[in-house]
């Protein structure tokens, strides 16, 4: 097996636990909390419920991207040790954590010429880029070469999805992802959007659904209808959630009833200070592998 290292960022909202537990290492980003700046560090400094509740509360909070001189340090410390390294980045349609990355890449290929560093596009966020990880460290250990993983990958990014819903639509106004008219006309009528990322990566509204329950209900067959065998599948499942773990857990019993294969196999996970920073309260994501994300 090739001793190369399976590397993402706190925004792909696996637990520390996890991490460790699949042998993937993890570079934190920051974000700040009226004005204070903070490591993403999965809750450390700052619990994720103090964190949802502060904003909930009207706390200002803004996030930083990592760049590239710390992308640098990051990798380079594997790099010393001999170790190559395929990095799986938060989606460059929502971020530009990606393109810092890439020019890290560049800076250490030049500098190691018998290493590779291969960073990769997850067009995903949170739970999702962590699935992704969570796939290439598989491969890893199945004994695929680094070069075979990277181009596994590249290749099948595109099958792994993100579908996800908020009832509270306060952080996506003031984020400018919902109008602040269609913000009011949805908690005036208390609709629950439902989206998805594309195939760029980006964040599209797809269903507007009236109360919590419904849009749980159009979440699982919107889900179950994307999944690689459907009501069959039997790959994984991962769940993310703000603050809002009755919710996260109504979807995963609703899609286990549905899904015998995924019966106890959910994992769910807080979305952590950095995604979240954007979502606010309320928001429930589901990642799974399934149909390939096209135009």
């Amino acid at each position: 097996m090739d001793n190369y290292v399976v590397s993402t960022c706190t925004s792909g909202d696996l637990s520390k636990e996890y991490l460790d537990s699949r042998n993937i290492e993890c570079l934190c980003f920051h974000y700040e909390l009226d004005g204070v700046t903070h490591v993403d560090d999965f809750g450390k400094t700052i619990s994720y419920p103090d964190l949802y509740e502060a904003m909930a509360k009207g706390a200002d909070t803004k996030t930083t991207q990592v760049n590239q001189y710390e992308y640098e340090e990051f990798f380079e410390k594997f790099l010393q040790e001999g170790r190559d390294i395929i990095h799986i980045a938060l989606s460059s349609g929502i971020s530009g954590s990606y393109n810092s990355a890439r020019l890290a890449a560049e800076v250490m290929n030049e500098k190691y010429p018998d290493r590779k560093v291969y960073v990769v596009d997850s067009l995903l966020a949170s739970s999702g880029q962590g699935l992704l990880a969570d796939a290439v460290a598989d491969r890893r250990d199945e004994g695929m070469s680094v070069d075979d993983a990277y181009k596994w990958v590249d290749e099948f990014r595109y099958y792994y999805q993100a579908w996800f819903f908020t009832t509270d639509l306060t952080f996506f106004i003031r984020g400018g992802r919902v109008s602040k008219a269609s913000g009011f006309i949805g908690g005036v009528l208390n609709i629950c959007p439902l989206l998805n990322m594309d195939y760029m990566g980006r964040l599209i509204p797809r269903f507007k659904i009236r109360t919590k329950q419904k849009v749980i209900a159009k979440t699982v067959d919107t889900v179950i209808s994307h999944m690689d065998g459907h009501e069959n599948y039997q790959g994984k499942c991962f769940i993310s959630h703000s603050h809002c773990p009755e919710d996260a857990k109504a979807v995963a019993e609703l899609l286990e009833s549905r899904v015998p294969a995924l019966k106890g196999k959910i994992e769910t996970f807080y979305i952590g200070s950095l995604i979240g920073c954007h979502t606010g309260p309320g928001t429930v994501a589901i990642f799974f592998k399934g149909d390939k994300r096209i135009d």
